[in-house]
């Protein structure tokens, strides 16, 4: 009779979305602590069914939505590609770490407040307009929102702690709200519409950034970044490679698909291993004879028509790989013999193996 009577006290809570058909289901106890069991240590989503092609036998099937049961004490949760419309109920989420919310259709950031124990957040690939509701996630390390439609940094001043910020593939026109995150290690802010590279200068323990597909035109305000090691501006308007100087520790360089007419600017990047030159109007190798730990070179889909500048790579002993076709100069028949004899050491020209 007992068990009976608990069983009765036990009652189910049921919330259920106004805007979708997702539900959110967890156990609770009466609110007299003294009778009945504990509170369940699960909670239930469910996952809005991939709908089925028309006319096709699953159209007419009405099974129903796939539950999806959630231990509230995990630290690591995957609901990537479920086709989620909002986050109800992961507030319940009592220790979690990480929590990963990519391909889903979430269009606002909410119900996350009491997460404070979250150190990575993901929610690449939604449908989210604003960057808000993030002000208690005092722990986060690495947010990912990209691949969204985002219009304007916001909404971070709290993250203190933030190391990897992704906003790439937004609709982001305008770099700021970015100076007080001075732990920032790596910032993606490729496919955007960035106009100039700006409000940055803090970010001192920047190691990776990323600009690459905007319309950038000059290579400015970068000077403070002395830790930096990757830096990308494929993709954009620029037309010379300037003010690198301060950025001694560059080991790659990526400035594919610009307006580029020469090789310049880079006498104080003596550990660039890589520079991806691809894809712009450059009509001679010029300029890189002193860059020693060179390892890779692209300089594909340039104008370069003249075999001696190839020469110019003879002192750049690491050199391994290096890409030239589509050049004028790779029309020769014996294009690939030729830079064999120019850089003995060669391992790789363009996309296949020197021999």
């Amino acid at each position: 009779m007992a068990e009976v009577e608990a069983r009765e006290r036990k009652k189910s809570v049921t919330v259920e979305s106004p805007v979708l058909d997702k539900v959110v289901k967890m156990e609770t106890a009466d609110s007299d602590d003294t009778k009945g069991p504990e509170q369940s240590n699960t909670f239930e989503i469910i996952r809005e069914k991939e709908p089925a092609a028309e006319g096709s036998a699953e159209q007419s099937n009405s099974a129903e939505d796939e539950t999806i049961t959630i231990d509230i004490d995990t630290e690591e949760l995957d609901l990537n590609h479920n086709r989620l419309r909002n986050m109800d109920g992961l507030h319940q989420l009592r220790r979690i770490e990480r929590l990963y919310l990519r391909w889903n259709l979430i269009k606002k950031i909410e119900n996350l407040e009491s997460l404070t124990t979250l150190v990575e957040l993901e929610l690449y690939d939604n449908q989210i307009t604003v960057i808000e509701n993030l002000d208690t996630l005092v722990n986060l390390e690495i947010l990912d929102l990209s691949f969204n439609r985002i219009t304007e940094i916001q909404g971070l001043d709290k993250l203190l702690k933030l190391k990897k910020l992704y906003l790439c593939a937004n609709r982001i026109s305008k770099v700021q709200n970015l100076s007080h995150l001075v732990n920032l290690t790596m910032l993606e802010l490729g496919d955007n519409k960035i106009r100039e590279i700006e409000n940055i200068e803090t970010l001192v323990n920047l190691e990776q950034l990323y600009f690459g597909k905007n319309k950038i035109n000059k290579i400015q305000n970068l000077g403070t970044l002395k830790n930096l090691q990757i830096l990308s501006l494929q993709r954009n308007r620029l037309t010379k490679i300037e003010n690198l100087e301060e950025l001694t520790e560059l080991d790659q360089l990526f400035l594919s698909e610009n307006g580029l007419t020469e090789i310049d600017g880079l006498t104080k990047n003596l550990n660039l291993t890589t520079l991806d030159l691809a894809q712009n109007k450059i009509t001679k190798i010029s300029n890189v004879s002193h860059l020693d730990k060179l390892e890779e070179l692209w300089l594909n889909d340039n104008c370069i028509a003249d075999w001696a500048c190839v020469d110019e790579l003879a002192k750049n002993k690491n050199l391994q790989t290096i890409y030239l076709e589509r050049n004028p100069l790779a029309s020769d028949v014996n294009y690939r013999r030729k830079i064999k004899l120019a850089v003995p050491w060669i391992t790789q020209i363009d996309a296949t193996s020197a021999r």
